[in-house]
C-alpha cells in the first residue's frame, strides 16, 4: 500500500486496453466495497464497467441502497453531489474527473438566482407567490435555495407532477436552469406560451417588464443544454422527407419547436423504454445525446429497428466525455491503495436544505 495517493499523471498515457484489464483487476480487489455508476451519456469505454446504469437520480438512489462504501459516479459534478446528498454518512461519493461539469447547470448560479429573487421582490412577494423549482441538473446550493424558499427539485421524468405540486401552493413558478424543459412541460399542461416568460439573467429584471412578470405563470431561466440545443426542426423535416414513416422521439431539453414536431417526448429512460418496446422493423429518429443513441441503435438492430441520430452533426456531452478509462482506473487503484481521490462532499448545511427539496420531490413523484 502506497503512503501517498497515486498521481493521475502516471495514467494519462495508458492505452484503453491496459486500462480495461487493470480496471477489472481493481474492481475485483475492491469487491462490494465499491459501486460504479454509469450515466446513459457516458462513453462506452467507461459505461461498460458500470454496476448500475441510468439517469442521475435513479443512479444516486440505487447507490444509496447498496452496501458499497465508495460510490464512483461516472457522470458530471451535479450528479455526484446528488449521490453524496442522498447517500448514507458512511458512503463516499467520488467523481473520476473534477472537470466533468455541466454547461447547463453552470448557467444558473446561486448569486444570479438570489439576485433574481430580490428583483422579483420589487414587483411582487415571491415568498407567497412564487415556487422555485430547480431541475436536478443544477448545483447543490441551488437545490438548497429551493429548500429554503419552499421549493422543490424536478427531473425530466416527473416535471409535470412537480409543477402541479408547485402551482397548488403558489400561483407562479421560477424554473431553472433549463428553459426548454420548463416550457415544454408547461405547454403540455395547457399553459399559454405568453404566460411563460424567459428571465435573461444578464439583464436587470431579467429583461422583463413589471407587467410581464405579474402576468406570467412561469418564469423560465434562460439556460439550455448545449447538446439538445443543437437539434433543429429542419433536421426532422429533412429526415421525414426521405423516410416519412419514421417515429420521432426527443428529450424535453430540446427546443419547443423541435418538441412540437416529435410524436414522443421524454427522459432518457423513457426514450430507451419506448424504442425497446416498439414493434420490430420500425424506424426511429432520436433527439438526445450521441452515446445513448448509438448504444440503443446497436441494441435494437437485431429486431429490425433502425435508430437514427436527429442531428446531421456530432452532438455529444463534451463534459461527460471527460470521464475516461484513465481517470476511472486512477480512482479505483487509489481506492485499492487506501486513498480517496476526487471526493465530492457537499457541506452539511447546504446538503440539509438541498435534501429537503429533494425529499419534497420524492414524496410527490
Amino acid at each position: 500500500m502506497s503512503e501517498t495517493a497515486l498521481s493521475i499523471h502516471d495514467y494519462a498515457m495508458l492505452d484503453d486496453a491496459e486500462c480495461e484489464t487493470r480496471i477489472r483487476a481493481a474492481r475485483a480487489a475492491l469487491g462490494k466495497r465499491c459501486v460504479i455508476l454509469g450515466h446513459h451519456y457516458q462513453r462506452d469505454e467507461v459505461f461498460r464497467h458500470a454496476d448500475f446504469t441510468g439517469d442521475s437520480l435513479k443512479l444516486s438512489r440505487l447507490a444509496s441502497q447498496s452496501d458499497a462504501e465508495y460510490i464512483v459516479f461516472c457522470g458530471v459534478h451535479f450528479m455526484a453531489e446528488v449521490a453524496d446528498i442522498l447517500s448514507r454518512p458512511d458512503q463516499v461519493a467520488i467523481l473520476p474527473d473534477l472537470a466533468a461539469g455541466c454547461s447547463m447547470a453552470d448557467m444558473a448560479n446561486l448569486v444570479a438566482v438570489e439576485r433574481c429573487w430580490r428583483e422579483l421582490a420589487t414587483v411582487l412577494d415571491p415568498e407567497s407567490e412564487v415556487t422555485p423549482v430547480t431541475y436536478i441538473n443544477s448545483a447543490a446550493d441551488l437545490k438548497a435555495f429551493c429548500g429554503r424558499h419552499g421549493g422543490i427539485v424536478c427531473t425530466s421524468s416527473n416535471a409535470q407532477k412537480i409543477l402541479e405540486w408547485s402551482f397548488a401552493r403558489r400561483g407562479k413558478v421560477l424554473f431553472f436552469p433549463d428553459q426548454h424543459l420548463g416550457r415544454n412541460t408547461g405547454h403540455r399542461m395547457g399553459i399559454p406560451l405568453e404566460e411563460m416568460v424567459t428571465w435573461d439573467f444578464g439583464k436587470p429584471l431579467g429583461g422583463l417588464t413589471e407587467d410581464e412578470i405579474r402576468r406570467a405563470r412561469m418564469i423560465l431561466w434562460a439556460g439550455f443544454c448545449s447538446v439538445h440545443q443543437m437539434f433543429r426542426p429542419e433536421h426532422i423535416d429533412r429526415f421525414l422527407a426521405q423516410y416519412p414513416d419514421t417515429r420521432v422521439i426527443v428529450h424535453p431539453e430540446c427546443s419547443f419547436e423541435v418538441c412540437q414536431k416529435a410524436q414522443y417526448i421524454g427522459s432518457t429512460e423513457y426514450i430507451l423504454n419506448t424504442v425497446r418496446a416498439a414493434e420490430p422493423n420500425t424506424r426511429w429518429l432520436v433527439g438526445t445525446e450521441l452515446n445513448l443513441v448509438n448504444r440503443l441503435a446497436r441494441e435494437v438492430q437485431p429486431q429490425g429497428k433502425s435508430v437514427h441520430f436527429l442531428s446531421p452533426t456530432v452532438c455529444m456531452c463534451s463534459t461527460m466525455f471527460r470521464t475516461d478509462p484513465q481517470h476511472l482506473l486512477w480512482v479505483l487503484e487509489n481506492l485499492v491503495e487506501g486513498h480517496v481521490v476526487n471526493r465530492i462532499e457537499v457541506p452539511a448545511a447546504i446538503a440539509a436544505e438541498a435534501r429537503g427539496a429533494l425529499e419534497n420531490m420524492l414524496q410527490v413523484a
